[in-house]
């Protein structure tokens, strides 16, 4: 798949925003290996136009992907694929096997996202991020 065959589905109902349904799309497309390093996305303003939302929606998730090192965006040259990070081939294989675990067990993507994310809050981090808090006052 290349960037203009960019198969994306939002839902407006759901309590996810458009821009992070299209950044985790993206995101994922880029994992699977379905969008490599050098394929152009859309533009802001093809890809609204297609899924029926803002361009500033659309320029949200991509400014998010850029934040993330996914793609890189640049005037000439449109937004462009950096790269999947690289992902340890026995963690590739622990998410492969996990979703077809959950899929053979009945449970949807959103319910299987779940489970990870409750991983992840139970997993301790090898560098905990913490919420940035204003600063201490002067004394």
């Amino acid at each position: 798949m290349s960037g203009d065959d960019l198969a994306l589905v939002l839902d407006l109902d759901a309590p996810i925003p458009p821009y992070e349904q299209i950044r985790q799309q993206v995101s994922a497309h880029v994992s699977a290996g379905s969008l490599s390093a050098g394929d152009r996305l859309p533009s802001a303003r093809a890809l609204a136009a297609d899924l029926g939302v803002a361009v500033g929606t659309v320029n949200r998730a991509y400014r998010e992907l850029e934040a993330g090192g996914l793609v890189v965006s640049r005037r000439r040259t449109g937004t462009v694929v950096t790269g999947a990070p690289t992902v340890p081939d026995s963690v590739q294989r622990a998410a492969e096997e996990l979703a077809a675990r959950g899929r053979a067990a009945g449970l949807g993507d959103g319910a299987l996202l779940d489970v990870l994310r409750g991983a992840l809050l139970a997993a301790p981090a090898a560098h905990p991020v913490r919420a940035s808090s204003p600063p201490a006052p002067a004394r």
